[in-house]
């Protein structure tokens, strides 16, 4: 099927320019227009009455895309993040449609080309692991998208981000100045992005400080409370670790599971650091170091982003990071 950004790519102009020669709605040289309409032309392509009735008058409605899972203590993160957009959106006169990817890049596709059905103005997604040059083929400068939490492959566009890498950095430094050198890493799956950056910053503080990686010291498995519990076994009765990096909340519940379990005095006989400042945190014995990212202000972010790209287009990209900080409990 032959696309508006087909055509554009044919008549080597912007999307943009493709919709204004389309729908008149801003000035396009003669010399333009014309390779345009012949680009048309030779792709045989007709627009579509409707649609372009309808894009020309803005719904004020935004697509909102996060992974839900079932038991998933992500969950609380991404629906904060969901509060952020809307709080913002909601100032602006613009309504909210919330969808769930169930973490599926299928099911992803499909959600995105039922609210691109139903003429949103814009799209903010916290991608699905896997490839999206898919996105091209399904939106347009008339649709902007932005990608919040997560930085999908194959496609450039606007990021809104934690800086994992550094807060992850400085946890392993604080645990280096406390003079431990045998530090263990817990990570979830590397297939999305957040948890490849973390991995980065373990592994630039430690080589920062002149301390030799050890790859039997990073376990790599399921964000879930059975998988922190288990990977925290192998590691220990395996190695002589003196710390903990862990890269995922639900990794460090699972964790602190079988050190209660086994009577590992912590920091003692353990110093831990975790990622994510959820409540549970501060109550576990004794108070469980983190990470803080943000995700209310991811939000409210991102769609600061997406509406200044729909008041004024652009095919200019940027990416945003929020800070991160380590919150220092008795852990470490």
């Amino acid at each position: 099927m032959t696309t508006i950004k087909k055509v554009a790519q044919h008549a080597q102009v912007s999307t943009a320019t493709v919709s204004h020669v389309i729908n008149e709605t801003r000035f396009v040289s003669e010399e333009t227009k014309a390779r345009v309409l012949k680009a048309m032309e030779e792709l045989n392509y007709t627009p579509n009455p409707a649609a372009q009735s309808l894009r020309s008058q803005k719904t004020k409605t935004v697509g909102l895309l996060i992974p839900i899972l079932e038991d998933e203590t992500n969950n609380i993160f991404f629906m904060r993040v969901a509060r952020g957009v809307e709080h913002v959106l909601k100032q602006n006169g613009y309504h909210i449609m919330l969808g769930n990817t169930n973490e599926s890049l299928d099911y992803e596709l499909e959600q995105i080309k039922y609210f691109t059905s139903r003429q949103v103005d814009g799209l903010i997604i916290a991608p699905s692991a896997g490839n999206h040059e898919y996105i091209t083929e399904v939106s347009d400068d008339n649709c902007p998208v932005v990608f919040v939490d997560r930085k999908p492959d194959g496609v450039k566009g606007d990021f809104v981000l934690n800086n994992g890498f550094q807060g992850s950095y400085d946890a392993v430094k604080m645990l280096i100045s406390k003079g431990h050198r045998k530090i263990g890493m817990l990570s979830g799956l590397l297939n999305l992005s957040p948890a490849q950056e973390r991995l980065a910053g373990y592994r630039k503080a430690l080589d920062d400080n002149g301390i030799p990686q050890d790859e039997n010291l990073i376990l790599i498995g399921e964000s879930s409370f059975d998988s922190g519990y288990e990977m925290t076994r192998k590691l220990i009765e395996g190695s002589d670790v003196t710390a903990l990096f862990i890269a995922s909340n639900a990794i460090s519940m699972g964790s602190i599971g079988y050190i209660q379990d086994k009577g590992i005095k912590v920091p003692e006989e353990l110093a831990m650091i975790g990622f994510d400042n959820y409540n549970w945190a501060g109550v576990s014995n004794p108070p469980l170091s983190v990470i803080n990212q943000s995700d209310y202000e991811l939000g409210v972010k991102a769609a600061e982003v997406l509406l200044k790209k729909l008041q004024k287009p652009s095919n200019r990209f940027k990416e945003y990071r929020l800070p991160t900080q380590v919150v220092i409990r008795t852990s470490f």
